[in-house]
């Protein structure tokens, strides 16, 4: 994760370094309250690419 926002959204950076924005509704579906700078998330899409929900990352 790159920065959390105070509207709940946030912006991830990918391990390629892509940015992508998530919206408010993506993070809380994943079932967090917050994220820090530095954590390692999965990001789930819908099939038009879209970013559903973020996930705890599969080791």
């Amino acid at each position: 994760m790159s920065t959390f926002n105070s509207d709940g959204s946030a912006t991830v950076l990918r391990d390629d370094g892509v940015l992508v924005d998530v919206s408010a509704e993506a993070v809380t579906a994943g079932g967090w309250r917050m994220l820090r700078p530095g954590q390692r998330v999965t990001l789930e899409r819908s099939p038009d690419g879209v970013v559903v929900a973020l996930r705890l990352p599969v080791l």
